[in-house]
């Protein structure tokens, strides 16, 4: 018998994805219905491949998902289930059911794998959760099948008439897992169900599990920010900020988390959950925190937490969250004080079975409520867990005696503020306002405090007595708050700008508003006062909000007296930077990398309120990693920077009031600079021949030294006397060098500042004809970087309102230093016509010598020396050396005129001195006509 049954045994096909191979498995699985050691890797390898079998048929052969329902193979996973075979066989199990129901896209196919209920009995089996494996796959698989559901598919899962919903019920059981990828899986999950439109699905939500679900949810996020405020309480020296980190970033995952859930706009839903926030959460504790919470002080009593990690949190809230109905009754409790909303009907209540006791758990919940449907009996539930809406509310049916006193039902518990109170609420808000504050920012007097106590403390953080650590956090508030699209506008006019009339322009001296601007001013000026304690981060928040209240329709609405204390701040920043501008290494570069990080990365506050650094102890040392404008500055250094910052931000709010458009910065426009590809018309320049080596290349190039910039160009080939740059950078970013092994070599490194790291441009080595012209580029270099820094720094001194004469200026006999008003800046690099040779007034182009072109020209000149100075290159800054008709048409006012003259002078007095020196001799135009195609001689030196 059993050499007949082997005889009889059917060989595997060759063909892989088949049918026949499906039948092959089928046979196999029957075989072996009995795990055992020895054929436990058999089903395990039968399992792998049914799962490519099945997916091949779903896309190429209906008959295998006939096969596998008519043999109802589905079956094996369940027995191999109860046989309990261990971890290795259900994670391949589990496996297989996840990569078939993720790759199913026939429809047929999906209904095939759901009927009969077999995969609501595997979603109900209990797996050894205990490994991480299979814990993992378990997850994974609910996931996906949650994605499969729709309005159709939801009757496989849901079952009406049991008022059943494994799939739902066994996920949330791991809401608040150890593991961040099963929390993230199980929120996934929730919003795929809440997605579904079923009513009788939505219904058993919320009268089975909505309420342990979104109790067990708020009551865990409370203790959360109990661990961040622990955490901030505890790390005085910086040294948990990685744990503080993952805080944070799970307390906006809760948020985000909520708000998906909320923009779903499931009205059922949404109700219940709203309550829970807002008496489980946002009142109890988040508001409360801000009147009684100080910051350092610990109330065991309350389990309140500090007001800053409340002012932090309610920051997050209010970006993040924007449903109408929760930020109203938010926002109108802050600004309102309607306290009564906040207290819980019964003390006992609120003291036994609030928020700061730690409910049951879901699963013991479900299956109580599981277990009263059974036996159809009325069981007194918690006070915290009755369910919203469901049948036994309306059923006054015996009650023991003992029970008779409690409150039954969420419905009891205070909403928050009724329909009638918030209109009343509303209508007199501002009547509120006027007749319960005054102008006085120095002090607020008792009736304040008890009027709206929530509102006043958040305007008491922005006092900045000592350092701005809580009035960062109250001016995001305060932004978060006027952006939030869920504020009605009667509550958000408390803090905006408020008009007795259309026509009127006078604030009233009650208001909030009022007073929030002079709060935001005494920020502004606090900021410009010597040793100041306040980040950049809250310079530029105030300013931000400030513009944003200061002006109505592009029109300034600010007082005379608000006007004129932005004017002295921006005065005093102006006088912090005098001592700063003589030291030219440190200002120009800091003044520039400032002006591009403060234009190119606005503050976003959004992203400002989930860096978890800021609920630390604000500190001075970079050693912690904190970013620049988040922390106070360390050294002469970062003190000139923020000087900087502080100078940039008052004076970008200065114009902005007075609707100034920016002339003077930055200090160096790219529109106007000179670019790689560009042509030039380089007849009448100074060139120097050169050959450029850098790693893996090896070019010949023509130096050109411009007033800003260092180009190198390759002459073009179908043009005499023009060129392409190769290359431009700026001269004032430029490091030269000799090269100890060859006199006829420049080691030239440009630099391309990058926020506090410099990153090389540029770095080749630069090989003369011969040493003199070697010097002479050299010199070149050096004297052009010092004159562009120069020049800046001459601008940032005309910014800051400094004296021209306060600069020593290296060149002081040029005519540059007699630039025009501050306010009128020099464009770098303008249009010239092709200057005309000394020899034959050749012009280039159509239109004589006084016509314009349209490319721009290479302003280089030859070395001259001054009397009594070094050899230095005039021609360099911009100054010509022979009058041309262009020059002589731009030079059109009396102070040119005595420029010219003075430079006539000078070059008078240096071509005597230069008579006999033949070493500062440098390629002038006849290199370039001689490194033409055409030209007799080639190139100069192109073989060297």
């Amino acid at each position: 018998m059993q050499r007949t049954s082997w005889w009889s045994r059917p060989k595997p096909p060759k063909n892989l994805h088949s049918l026949e191979h499906l039948k092959y498995l089928h046979y196999l699985l029957n075989k072996n219905q009995t795990i055992t050691e020895n054929n436990k890797s058999l089903i395990v390898e039968a399992f792998r491949s049914m799962s490519e079998i099945l997916i091949w048929g779903d896309q190429n052969d209906s008959s295998v998902f006939e096969f596998f329902l008519e043999k109802n193979m589905f079956t094996f996973f369940l027995n191999i289930l109860q046989q309990n075979a261990g971890n290795y066989v259900c994670v391949q199990l589990l496996q297989t059911l996840n990569i078939v129901f993720e790759n199913l896209h026939n429809e047929t196919s999906l209904y095939y794998m759901l009927s009969n209920n077999h995969v609501n009995e595997v979603i109900c089996h209990k797996f050894d959760f205990s490994d991480e494996e299979v814990m993992a796959y378990y997850i994974s698989f609910l996931k996906t099948l949650s994605l499969r559901l729709n309005e159709h598919t939801i009757h496989f899962f849901y079952n009406e008439h049991t008022d059943d919903f494994a799939l739902y019920t066994e996920a949330i059981k791991f809401f608040n897992h150890s593991e961040s990828m099963v929390r993230i899986a199980v929120r996934t999950l929730t919003l795929n169900v809440y997605k579904v439109d079923d009513a009788a699905m939505l219904r058993f939500i919320r009268d089975k599990t909505g309420a342990p679900y979104f109790s067990n949810l708020t009551w865990f996020i409370a203790q959360h920010v109990r661990y961040i405020d622990t955490c901030v309480r505890s790390d005085v020296n910086h040294q948990q900020r990685g744990r503080l980190r993952d805080l944070v970033a799970e307390h906006l995952d809760y948020m985000h988390y909520i708000n998906d859930i909320l923009m779903l706009e499931n009205k059922m839903l949404n109700e219940m959950l709203i309550d829970h926030l807002l008496h489980r959460l946002f009142f109890p504790l988040y508001i409360r925190s801000l009147a009684e919470g100080i910051p350092g002080d610990n109330d065991n009593e309350n389990n309140l937490i500090s007001s800053v990690v409340a002012l932090f949190l309610l920051s997050q809230v209010f970006l993040i969250l924007h449903n109408g109905v929760l930020i109203s009754k938010l926002t109108d409790v802050i600004l309102n004080n309607n306290l009564e909303a906040m207290k819980m009907p019964n003390e006992q209540i609120a003291g036994c079975n609030g928020i700061m006791e730690q409910p049951e758990s879901i699963e013991a919940l479900l299956s109580s409520e599981r277990l009263k449907s059974n036996q159809k009996t009325r069981r007194q539930k918690r006070p915290n867990y009755r369910n919203i809406g469901s049948d036994e509310d309306n059923d006054n049916g015996d009650k023991s005696p003992e029970s008779s006193d409690q409150i039954t039902s969420l419905d009891q518990l205070p909403v928050g503020i009724s329909e009638k109170e918030l209109l009343s609420n509303q209508a007199n808000s501002t009547q509120d306002t006027s007749s319960n504050h005054t102008t006085t920012s120095n002090e607020s007097g008792s009736d304040k405090r008890c009027s709206r106590p929530f509102l006043d403390n958040i305007y008491s953080a922005l006092n900045c007595t000592d350092n701005d650590y809580s009035a960062l956090f109250a001016l995001c508030l305060i932004y978060a708050m006027l952006e939030n699209k869920g504020i009605d506008p009667p509550s958000k006019k408390i803090l905006e700008f408020e008009v007795d009339s259309p026509d009127s322009s006078v604030e009233s001296e009650t208001s909030y508003s009022l007073w929030l601007k002079e709060r935001l001013l005494r920020i502004i000026s606090k900021s410009v006062k010597k040793d100041s304690r306040i980040r950049l981060a809250t310079v530029h928040l105030s300013a931000k909000l400030l513009n944003r209240l200061g002006m109505s329709n592009d029109e300034c609405i600010l007082l005379p007296s608000h006007v004129s204390s932005l004017e002295q701040s921006k005065l005093n920043s102006m006088t912090n930077l005098h001592r700063y501008v003589k030291e030219e290494e440190i200002l120009l570069d800091l003044f520039e990398d400032e002006h591009r990080t403060s234009s190119r990365k606005p503050l976003n506050v959004e992203y400002l309120m989930m860096d978890s650094s800021l609920l630390l102890y604000p500190t001075g040392t970079p050693l912690t990693g904190i970013d620049f404008i988040k922390r106070l500055p360390c050294g002469e250094s970062e003190q000139a920077r923020r000087a900087i910052g502080v100078f940039l931000i008052i004076r970008n709010l200065w114009m902005l009031s007075r609707k100034e458009v920016e002339t003077q910065l930055p200090l160096t426009r790219e529109q106007d600079c000179i670019n790689e590809d560009d042509k030039l018309d380089l007849n009448n320049s100074d060139l120097i021949a050169c050959t450029v080596v850098k790693k893996d290349e090896r070019n010949r190039r023509f130096l050109v030294v411009d007033l800003y910039q260092i180009i190198l160009v390759k002459p073009d080939n179908k043009r005499l006397g023009w060129g392409v740059v190769k290359f431009a950078g700026y001269l004032q970013d430029v490091e030269v060098s000799n090269d100890p092994d060859d006199s006829r070599s420049l080691k030239v490194t440009i630099h391309r500042t990058s926020g506090q790291r410099q990153v090389p441009l540029l770095m080749a080595s630069f090989i003369f004809d011969d040493h003199i012209r070697c010097m002479a580029a050299k010199q070149r270099l050096t004297k052009g970087r010092m004159r562009a820094r120069h020049l800046k720094l001459q601008r940032i001194a005309a910014l800051v309102d400094l004296p021209e004469n306060s600069i020593d200026d290296p060149f002081s006999s040029s005519y540059l230093l007699n630039s025009p008003a501050p306010h009128k800046p020099q464009q770098q690099f303008r249009v010239f016509a092709s200057p005309s040779t000394s020899t034959g007034g050749r012009t280039n182009g159509v239109g004589g010598p006084d016509a314009k072109s349209n490319t721009p020209t290479a302003r280089v000149y030859p070395l001259l020396k001054r009397p009594g100075h070094a050899a230095s290159r005039i021609g360099s800054l911009g100054l010509p050396t022979t009058a041309s008709p262009t020059t002589t048409t731009q030079s059109n006012n009396p102070q040119s005129s005595a420029d010219n003259q003075q430079t006539k002078q000078v070059q008078d007095a240096a071509a005597a001195e230069c008579k006999d020196e033949s070493d500062d001799e440098v390629v002038t135009k006849t290199d370039m006509e001689l490194s033409h195609p055409s030209s007799a001689g080639g190139i100069i030196g192109e073989g060297s």
